[in-house]
């Protein structure tokens, strides 16, 4: 059994991916895409026409509007591969913007369901700022699943889990950048590594969390920078992995042990919180990472926002 296989035993397997033509090779049971993946996807030759199509298609209608049947494209693309959900961002530029980030999901769903796609099979993304989890726990009111990404602090998780979002996306490689690069000189990478990565150690801590009070909020860890970090989160609810590393793990037979185990969870001497807006905010600002990290994936994902708007412009 090869290392992918293997941890197919103890975790949902997910693709974080927008090139569709990859999946089938892995196999996985969902998918994740963003702007930064779509606006990779669609430089690729092979999509070419998928995208002249979508743009001549609804040519003089609002950017954001072409925008947003190009990610259901994509989505609807993705869904034909995989037997599970895809999770669609919406535009990073609505981070903070509660009312907008809502009326985007609703339309995001009711473009998937044109296309004859179920809302169960979608995750709307949205970024986890405070204005984002209010927006989510409307849109989970109305029915609407969502997926809470760019999540790097643990007051981020538990407004999540109290806003009863379906599926929550910390974010293991970014909170391992953010320390090795503070620690410059220091750091030791041996001493840094698996188990003892920040990243790992702080989705842990956010899955011991939710088992330990009950909380149905699904973990996903996200963003990995090498195999350790997926392998050391085993047991994890679900991890979304790029199609490189889970190309790496289908040539390994290295073997799989399970780390996240919700039973052992349910013991866990663990305090259990609260956040209103001003100590969530509070929090999160006492919490240089998070902050720095929540603030520069934004920025990120706002400029390929631009880039694909030019591109389609273009096309």
């Amino acid at each position: 059994m090869n290392q992918l296989d293997a941890l197919k035993q103890f975790t949902t397997v997910v693709a974080d991916t927008g090139d569709f033509k990859q999946l089938d090779a892995f196999k996985p049971q969902d998918a994740t895409t963003n702007p930064s993946l779509i606006l990779k996807a669609v430089q690729k030759a092979d999509y070419a026409p998928l995208v002249k199509d979508t743009v001549s298609q609804f040519r003089g209608r609002a950017m954001d509007e072409i925008v947003d049947r190009l990610l259901v494209r994509f989505g609807c693309e993705i869904l034909s591969i995989i037997p599970g959900r895809v999770s669609t961002e919406v535009d990073a530029r609505l981070s903070f913007d509660t009312a907008a980030t809502v009326a985007r999901g609703e339309r995001l769903i009711e473009l998937y369901q044109a296309q004859g796609i179920h809302s169960d099979r979608i995750l709307i993304k949205v970024a986890s700022t405070w204005e984002g989890i209010k927006a989510a726990e409307q849109l989970e009111r109305k029915g609407i699943h969502t997926n809470l990404t760019l999540l790097f602090a643990f007051c981020q998780a538990v407004a999540c889990g109290e806003a009863k979002v379906q599926l929550i996306s910390p974010f293991v490689g970014r909170i391992y950048d953010w320390y090795k690069k503070n620690a410059g000189a220091a750091w030791v990478e041996a001493d840094n590594a698996e188990l003892n990565d920040p990243g790992v150690k702080s989705v842990a801590q956010i899955y011991a969390y939710y088992k330990k009070f009950g909380i149905a909020t699904e973990v996903m860890g996200a963003s990995f920078r090498n195999v350790g970090q997926i392998t050391a989160l085993a047991g994890c609810d679900l991890l979304t992995i790029s199609p490189d590393l889970l190309a790496q793990m289908a040539a390994s037979e290295a073997p799989v042990t399970q780390h996240l185990n919700a039973d052992a969870a349910k013991t866990a001497d663990i305090e259990h919180v609260s956040y209103d807006e001003a100590n969530f905010r509070l929090a999160l600002n006492n919490d240089a990472m998070a902050t720095e990290k929540l603030a520069e994936g934004i920025r990120a994902f706002c400029v390929d926002a631009v880039k694909l708007e030019q591109l389609l412009l273009a096309a």
